[in-house]
């Protein structure tokens, strides 16, 4: 399920779009198993602390991957994995050079990491990313919308003066 995103891009657009995808319940699915084994030794030392950070970890970082939202924030990009609040980044218009359509590989996989080829990956799910080019470095934003999103950033880094 996602968001219908922008039909025709201008300066003056803004952009919005949230992608769903099913990496939270790989995370929880992952902590489970934590979770029940930290239970089976709630008498042991240090069990009341295990289950504790798994039972965490199981909810709060399943919590975080379950989207990934893609906004305009008035002079700049905002990416935020969702819907609790953990993981985001906030990129400056001003410091972008170029948006390009492109694809991760396989080894890039998904999540949030340094990528390969240099530059940061955030990725929720799937290949299809747009490049951004910073004034020092690149980042790989993942998104169902790669034509959308290049398209407006392209028109807002052609509207906003380097620093």
């Amino acid at each position: 399920m996602t968001d219908p995103g922008l039909k025709t891009m201008n300066a003056d657009t803004t952009y919005r779009h949230t992608q769903y995808a099913w990496l939270c319940w790989l995370i929880a699915a992952i902590s489970i198993p934590a979770f029940v084994t930290a239970a089976m030794l709630w008498q042991k030392p240090g069990g009341a602390i295990l289950i504790a950070v798994s039972g965490l970890m199981l909810l709060y970082l399943a919590g975080s991957f379950g989207q990934l939202s893609v906004a305009d924030d008035d002079d700049a990009l905002l990416i935020a994995f969702g819907p609790l609040p953990l993981f985001w980044r906030r990129i400056s218009y001003a410091k972008m050079r170029a948006a390009n359509v492109e694809r991760t590989t396989f080894l890039e996989g998904w999540g949030i990491h340094w990528s390969l080829r240099g530059g940061w990956v955030w990725n929720l799910w799937g290949y299809d990313c747009v490049e951004i080019q910073l004034d020092q470095g690149k980042i790989f934003v993942g998104t169902d919308q790669p034509q959308i999103l290049a398209e407006f950033l392209q028109a807002r880094i052609a509207k906003t003066p380097a620093t």
